[in-house]
């Protein structure tokens, strides 16, 4: 014979999954911005390094984003293989960081024409990209992040093109790597 389940016991099952499915769809939402903050500083510093102290090809420093390239793709084929739950969250923000890097691949498609300031213009893109995840998260750090990207972005446009790569490194610690380690640091709280 069924156990009739009282109202509060119903209550508790049905809190009990929606935490589980948050927790689930949620994750602690750091790996890229952690990935792709310490990628792009890294590399933003040694092309101004590299500039400064003379290289020829300062720029060979970003090969490094190939393998992030791959590590990223693959992570989130994992990611959404092992994931029980697909939320509309979740589509969401793969559809928007999607969008900022087809943005980002034609501003670099672009750069001679805009004169290489493509720095700026990709802060800015990753700014937007930021300030929405943060609304849609309800993360107030994430957004202070995207702040920190579009003043560096105004900054960044206002120096020689060699140093936009210091700028940019600065804001990639302090708009990617502060919030993702907020994030990890904060996933049990959060969920």
């Amino acid at each position: 014979m069924k156990k009739e389940l009282s109202s509060s016991e119903s209550l508790a099952i049905i809190t009990d999954m929606i935490a589980k499915a948050k927790q689930e769809a949620a994750g602690d939402g750091s790996f890229y911005f952690l990935l792709w903050g310490w990628v792009i500083s890294i590399c933003s510093f040694g092309h101004y390094a590299l500039e400064k102290a003379g290289f020829e090809h300062p720029y060979y420093v970003w090969v490094l984003v190939l393998p992030s390239v791959f590590i990223s793709f693959f992570w989130g084929i994992k990611k959404k293989s092992k994931a029980k739950i697909k939320t509309h969250l979740d589509q969401v923000l793969n559809q928007l960081w999607i969008g900022v890097f087809m943005g980002i691949v034609v501003v670099l498609g672009f750069m001679p024409v805009l004169g290489f300031n493509h720095n700026p213009v990709i802060l800015l893109l990753a700014a937007v990209g930021m300030f929405a995840t943060g609304s849609l998260i309800r993360v107030s750090m994430v957004k202070l992040g995207a702040v920190v990207l579009a003043i560096a972005a105004v900054v960044a446009f206002l120096v020689p093109v060699s140093d936009q790569y210091l700028v940019a490194g600065i804001a990639m610690i302090l708009g990617y790597l502060v919030p993702g380690y907020y994030l990890k640091n904060t996933y049990r709280e959060r969920v």
